[in-house]
């Protein structure tokens, strides 16, 4: 597969952390083994395992927050940026959401004022939410607004990929249903490609084009979503399904 078809590639990562507190002195613990796998451009991968199994320090290694201590993480486009799955504790709760919106473009210091205006007020309209929202503090919005909200943040500096982390577990059925659908139309709309992490695999057969299996740090099985689902190769793979139905 040529470059120009890929956002991302991770050949044979490994990496964790040392305990320890503050001056990390304990004994490393070792959390992903030897995990590769590429993200195309304009899909839409799942991730998928169970709770503690690495795929949070997965994201935070693509996001260069973790350094792999084997192998390589490999950008063909400017950095990913991260949808998390508490907008309300990952927007500053003193400020309205126009500011919040502005930080971002006034931390690059290239946009004058009316320009940063103009952009939010774009953003804001391709995440379908009111302008009204911009003088609303986060705790005076719905949790599907700040999720909207949030999303508006991660796509600010115009990434072409984005780290969804359990972006709709917080919400109920109905406003999953939507979230779901935006980020389905921002794809299409702005070109975007998605790492989409979730322990929901009814949302993850809804949404993703493949799909990764992790267990214990590994991928143990990847593919195309319909083929991993109704024909899953490894024992994991099928006991997840099964908890699932």
């Amino acid at each position: 597969m040529s470059e120009q078809e890929l956002v991302l590639s991770l050949r044979h990562v490994t990496s964790g952390y040392r305990e320890g507190g503050r001056f990390r002195r304990g004994s490393y613990q070792e959390v992903l083994h030897d995990v590769s796998f590429d993200v195309r451009h304009g899909e839409i991968l799942g991730l998928v395992g169970e709770s503690g199994t690495g795929k949070s320090t997965l994201a935070r290694t693509i996001l260069g927050m973790v350094k792999p201590d084997a192998g390589e993480v490999i950008h063909y486009t400017k950095r990913p940026q991260m949808i998390f799955q508490d907008p309300y504790s990952s927007l500053n709760p003193a400020y309205p959401v126009e500011w919040i919106l502005e930080e971002p473009l006034r931390i690059y210091g290239k946009y004058p004022r009316e320009e940063r205006r103009r952009r939010v007020r774009e953003m804001l309209r391709l995440v379908e939410l009111p302008e009204e929202c911009l003088r609303a503090k986060p705790a005076e919005l719905s949790g599907g607004q700040r999720q909207r909200v949030s999303i508006a943040v991660a796509l600010l500096q115009r990434p072409r990929f984005l780290i969804a982390d359990e972006p709709v577990s917080a919400l109920d059925v109905t406003i999953q249903a939507q979230i779901l659908r935006l980020l389905k139309t921002l794809r299409g709309e702005l070109d975007l490609s998605y790492l989409f992490i979730s322990h929901d695999l009814g949302v993850v057969y809804q949404l993703c084009d493949r799909v990764l299996v992790m267990k214990q740090g590994r991928i143990v099985e990847q593919g195309a979503v319909q083929e991993i689902f109704d024909h899953p190769k490894e024992a994991y793979t099928r006991q997840l399904l099964a908890a699932a139905e």
